[in-house]
C-alpha cells in the first residue's frame, strides 16, 4: 500500500538511537519520501540523552572524549540552520552558547556528562523542528516492554504505560543493560540483607548509584579501577565539598571537606586506568595505517583458506603482530620526530616500513637510528605492572603505585602527538575500525575470540588506550597522598566476615592490605549479554524467537563460542531470528550487539566525513527507507544464533 504511512520505531533514544533518527531525517530531507513517514522515538529518559547522559547529573562526572572530537551530526554546519546532516560538534556548540557552562577556549575541553546531555537534547530538538514535509517524529516517554510480529508483517510495541504502537520497521538501540544477578552478586546481596547497615551496590553508571547516604569517614569498598571508579571517587570527594589545589610544581593536593568516606579500592591489576594523552589531533584527523590494514587482514584470510580451508584468524598469532607493528611504527617515528624533526621522521618511517616483517633488518635500522636502547612497548606489562611482585606493606605498594601514576600523568600531559608512548597507544583508538574488520562477525576462531581477544586483549587495550584525561590520574595520586583513597593492591579478593557483618578486601601481593567495609560498590560496567539481560523486552524477544544470541562457530573443528550478543547480519544489522533467518524489519545497533561487534559503547561520532558511528546509523536508515545501500556497506554475512546449524544460510532479502 504505497499510500500508507511508513511507521518506524526507534527503541532507545541515547546517542545511538539519536544517530539513526538523524540519518533518517537527513535522507528524508534529501529525497522526499513517496509516502508519509512517522518516526516513534521510545525511551523512558530524556530524548537524545537517554539514561547515561541525562542532564540532571552532577558536574563532577566528566566525558571521556575531548569536546572537539565529538559530534552527533553526520555533516558539519553550513550557512543554513543546524539540522539533520549539518550541525556543530560539541565544542562548536559550546562556543556558540550565550553563556557557556564550561571552558571553551580549546577543543580539548572535557565537558561534564550533563552538558553533553544538553547538547544531545538540543540535537534532538533541532532535528525535530526542521522536518521535511510528510515526516513527523512522535516522542514516547516510556519503556518498551513487548514487541510482537503481526500477521501482516508489521510489529506491535507495548510500552510500560500500556500504550500500543504499530510499526513497519523497528530499530533497537537500547544501550547499557541491567543484568539479572548472578551467583556472586546474589551472595553479596544476601550477605548485605542479613547484616544491618551493610549495602552492596551493583555495577551501574555512577549517576545511578545511591551515593549520598554513604557515611563520612566510614570505609567504602570499590571493586574496579576503571572509568566508573574515577566517577565514584569524584562524587565522594569533590562532590562532597573537597577541593584539588595546584602546588607550585604543578602537582595536585587534596583539601578534604571532612564529609568524605574512606575509599578502599582494588582490581585484578591493582592499577587505576591509565590516562589518555592530551589531545593534539585536529577534529578531522584520520590516521592511515601502514601495516595493520584491512588489506593485510584479507591476505591473512586468503592464506588461511588456501592452507586449511578456514578463513577465521587467530588473534595472538596472526592479528596482534600486525597491530603491534603499527604501534611500534608510531612509537619509533615519534621519537625521531621529537629528536630530529619532521623530515628525519619521514625518512625513518619509510625505512621502517620497508623493513617490516624482517626482525634482523628492523633491529639494524633501530640501531643505526639510535633507538635500540629504547624500552620496548609491552601492552600487558603496562596494563598489569605488578604481576609477580609482592610488597611488604600498603605504604610500599602506594609508593610504587604513585610513582607509576606520576610518570603516566607526566607523559600524558605531553600529548598524543608529541609523547612517543602516548602517541603509540592513541593509535589503538585510531585503528579501531581495522580491529573491527579483524574480529567482528565471527572473523576470529571461536577459542581465540573468547580467550585471546575478549579475555586477554580487550581489558588490556581498554586500560592503556581508553582512559580518562590526565587530571583524573593526578587527582587519584592526591587522594592517596591525603589518605582519602587506599588502593588495596592487585589480584583483589572480595569476601565477607559473618562475625563483623562487613565485606572484606585484600590483595595477596600486599602484606597488611586487609580491609573491611560496610559498603561495597561494584564499579565495573556490565558487558551486554542478552541471556541475562533483565529487560522484559529483551527476554521476550529471545523467548519468542524474534531474536537470537550470536554463536561463533568454526565449521572445520566444531569449536563454538556463544557471545551473548544479539545476532545480527552485517550492514544493515538486521536481527537474526531463532531459525537463523534475518528479519525484514528489525534492526539492532550498539551495545546489544557487543562481542559480535566491538567497542559499541562509544556514544558519539566525530566531526568531518562520516565514519563508523554515523555510517552504521546510515546503513540502517537506508534500508528502512528502501534506499540504495550506502557506499561502504558490506554484503550480508550471517552470525549464527544458538539454534542455527553450523553452516551460514542464504540471506532472506
Amino acid at each position: 500500500m504505497p499510500d500508507r504511512t511508513l511507521n518506524v520505531a526507534i527503541i532507545g533514544m541515547g546517542p545511538r538511537g539519536l544517530s539513526v533518527l538523524e540519518r533518517l531525517v537527513a535522507r528524508l530531507t534529501a529525497a522526499r519520501p513517496p509516502r508519509p513517514v512517522r518516526i516513534h522515538t521510545i525511551d523512558p529518559g530524556e530524548a537524545g540523552a537517554g539514561r547515561i547522559w541525562r542532564t540532571d547529573q552532577p558536574d563532577t562526572l566528566l566525558m571521556n572524549t575531548a569536546a572537539g572530537e565529538v559530534s552527533l551530526y553526520s555533516g558539519e554546519p553550513d550557512d543554513g540552520p543546524w539540522r539533520a546532516g549539518a550541525g556543530p560538534s560539541l565544542y562548536q556548540w559550546l562556543q556558540a552558547a550565550p553563556q557557556p557552562e564550561v571552558e571553551t577556549s580549546t577543543p580539548n575541553t572535557y565537558a561534564p556528562r550533563r552538558v553533553y546531555g544538553r547538547y544531545l537534547h538540543d540535537v534532538f530538538d533541532r532535528i525535530t523542528s526542521a522536518l521535511p514535509p510528510d515526516v513527523t517524529v512522535s516522542p514516547v516517554t516510556a519503556r518498551a516492554r513487548n514487541l510482537r510480529r503481526e500477521g501482516d508483517g508489521r510489529y506491535t510495541i507495548t510500552t510500560s504505560e500500556g500504550r500500543r504502537i504499530t510499526a513497519d520497521k523497528v530499530v533497537l538501540t537500547t544501550g547499557h543493560p541491567h543484568h539479572i544477578a548472578g551467583r556472586a552478586d546474589r551472595d553479596l546481596l544476601d550477605f548485605a540483607s542479613r547484616h544491618r547497615g551493610t549495602r552492596y551496590l551493583r555495577g551501574a553508571s555512577a549517576a545511578d548509584m545511591e551515593l549520598d547516604e554513604l557515611t563520612a569517614g566510614a570505609p567504602v569498598g570499590i571493586l574496579g579501577l576503571g572509568l566508573t571508579f574515577y566517577d565514584v571517587a569524584a562524587e565522594l570527594t569533590v562532590g562532597r565539598g573537597g577541593r584539588f589545589v595546584q602546588r607550585s610544581d604543578g602537582s595536585l593536593e587534596y583539601a578534604p571537606s571532612g564529609h568524605e568516606p574512606h575509599i578502599v579500592a582494588g582490581s585484578r591489576s591493582g592499577l587505576p586506568m591509565l590516562a589518555r594523552g592530551r589531545n593534539q589531533k585536529d577534529a578531522h584527523y584520520r590516521y592511515r595505517p601502514v601495516f595493520f590494514t584491512s588489506e593485510a587482514l584479507a591476505d591473512l584470510r586468503r592464506a588461511n583458506r588456501s592452507a586449511t580451508g578456514d578463513g577465521q584468524l587467530r588473534f595472538r598469532s596472526q592479528v596482534l603482530p600486525l597491530m603491534l607493528r603499527e604501534v611500534e611504527h608510531v612509537y619509533y617515528t615519534t621519537h625521531v620526530r621529537r629528536r630530529d624533526g619532521e623530515r628525519a621522521a619521514e625518512v625513518f618511517a619509510n625505512w621502517h616500513r620497508s623493513a617490516a616483517g624482517d626482525a634482523e633488518s628492523t633491529a639494524t635500522l633501530l640501531k643505526e637510528a639510535g633507538l635500540a636502547d629504547l624500552p620496548a612497548i609491552n601492552l600487558e606489562t603496562m596494563a598489569r605492572p605488578f604481576t609477580g611482585q609482592t610488597f611488604t606493606s600498603p605504604g610500599a605498594f602506594h609508593e610504587r603505585l604513585t610513582s607509576l601514576l606520576r610518570e603516566d600523568a607526566r607523559q600524558a600531559e605531553q600529548g598524543n602527538l608529541d609523547n612517543p608512548l602516548k602517541a603509540a597507544l592513541d593509535i589503538l583508538r585510531d585503528i579501531r575500525g581495522v580491529v573491527r574488520d579483524a574480529v567482528e562477525f565471527s572473523s576470529l576462531h571461536p577459542d581465540s575470540h573468547r580467550d585471546e581477544f575478549l579475555g586477554w586483549f580487550n581489558p588490556i587495550n581498554t586500560m592503556v588506550s581508553a582512559g580518562p584525561p590526565a587530571v583524573r590520574v593526578s587527582q587519584a595520586i592526591a587522594l592517596i597522598e591525603a589518605g582519602v583513597l587506599t588502593v588495596v593492591g592487585p589480584s583483589l579478593r572480595i569476601g565477607t566476615n559473618e562475625d563483623t557483618g562487613r565485606f572484606t578486601l585484600q590483595s595477596p601481593q600486599v602484606a597488611g592490605s586487609y580491609q573491611e567495609t560496610e559498603i561495597l560498590i561494584d564499579a565495573r560496567i556490565p558487558r551486554a549479554d542478552a541471556r541475562i539481560d533483565s529487560s522484559p523486552l529483551m527476554r521476550q524477544l529471545i523467548d519468542d524467537g524474534l531474536a537470537s544470541v550470536h554463536v561463533n562457530i568454526n565449521a572445520r573443528d566444531g569449536a563454538r563460542f556463544a557471545t551473548g550478543a544479539l545476532a545480527v547480519t552485517e550492514k544493515p544489522y538486521r536481527l537474526v531470528d531463532a531459525t537463523g533467518r534475518p528479519s525484514r524489519g528489525l534492526y539492532a545497533l550498539g551495545i546489544p550487539t557487543e562481542d559480535l561487534r566491538w567497542f559499541t559503547q562509544i556514544g558519539n561520532g566525530r566531526p568531518g566525513p562520516m565514519v563508523g558511528f554515523h555510517t552504521d546509523a546510515d546503513a540502517i536508515a537506508a534500508d528502512v527507507l528502501g534506499h540504495k545501500p550506502p557506499i561502504g556497506a558490506h554484503p550480508v554475512r550471517h552470525s549464527l544464533p544458538t539454534t542455527a546449524l553450523s553452516r551460514p544460510i542464504a540471506a532472506d532479502l
